[in-house]
């Protein structure tokens, strides 16, 4: 029994003893804080917390000195951490507020708003959280209105581009048609052409066929052919009598 009591007591005198080193690294934590001096008093608030980590005002600073530090997604991590685990109104309404302030300096505004809702559910006559919600509403409005404003731009712009597409598709449809047309064109006068020297070789000159002779034409020339040869004959004759040199060009 003297031994239960004992342990007891070193018990209470070690959680005594680590309450005022707790209260110690905060009270230094917020000094530090004061001065602006956020890091040392981020390292100080974590010795607070220790490893247990249940300490509302350890937590809370620790939070607050990181928001100082522009380090948003920490503190947000840290007012998230501090709701979680409290059934406090008052200490749940001061971390949603907090965290909504994280997440509408990481531009999260839905978050935010969310946030924002939260805490004044746990303290609805919180001026500064009610301003601060009708604030994030009014720049997630208009963030949402440019998104929309930048989707129909978007949307505009893709139709202007298919129209454009659609136009130097007809340009250059018409083009090919139009070359078609020219080069049909070139084709057909060049038969024409070719048809009109056709036309006039078969007209001209032409020697006549002697298979498409007829009768009458064939024995004219025959005719002739034998007057031609009895002239010649009568001519060898007579220079031969005269004694005259003779060269043969053909042979008969």
């Amino acid at each position: 029994m003297k031994q239960y009591i004992i342990v007891v007591i070193l018990v209470l005198q070690a959680s005594v003893l680590f309450a005022q080193q707790e209260k110690k690294y905060i009270r230094q934590g917020n000094q530090l804080y004061q001065q602006q001096n956020y890091k040392d008093a981020e390292n100080n608030y974590r010795v607070s917390i220790g490893k247990q980590g249940k300490t509302v005002a350890g937590n809370f600073n620790l939070g607050d000195a990181l928001y100082k530090q522009n380090k948003y997604a920490d503190a947000g991590q840290q007012f998230s951490k501090i709701a979680a685990a409290s059934k406090n109104k008052n200490v749940l309404a001061k971390a949603y507020h907090n965290l909504g302030n994280s997440m509408l300096q990481s531009k999260k505004l839905e978050e935010s708003v969310t946030a924002y809702k939260k805490s004044l559910l746990n303290n609805p006559e919180n001026e500064e959280t009610r301003y601060n919600l009708a604030y994030a509403q009014e720049k997630l409005k208009q963030k949402q209105k440019q998104d929309k404003n930048k989707n129909n731009k978007n949307k505009d712009k893709n139709k202007d581009n298919k129209d454009n597409k659609d136009k130097d598709k007809k340009d250059q449809d018409k083009k090919n048609d139009d070359k078609n047309k020219d080069n049909k064109d070139k084709k057909d006068d060049n038969k024409d052409g070719k048809d009109k020297n056709d036309q006039n070789k078969n007209n001209g000159d032409q020697k006549p066929d002697p298979n498409n002779v007829s009768k009458e034409d064939a024995e004219r020339m025959l005719e002739a052919l034998n007057n031609d040869e009895k002239q010649t004959q009568d001519k060898l004759k007579n220079k031969k009598q005269k004694g005259a040199k003779m060269h043969i060009e053909k042979e008969w």
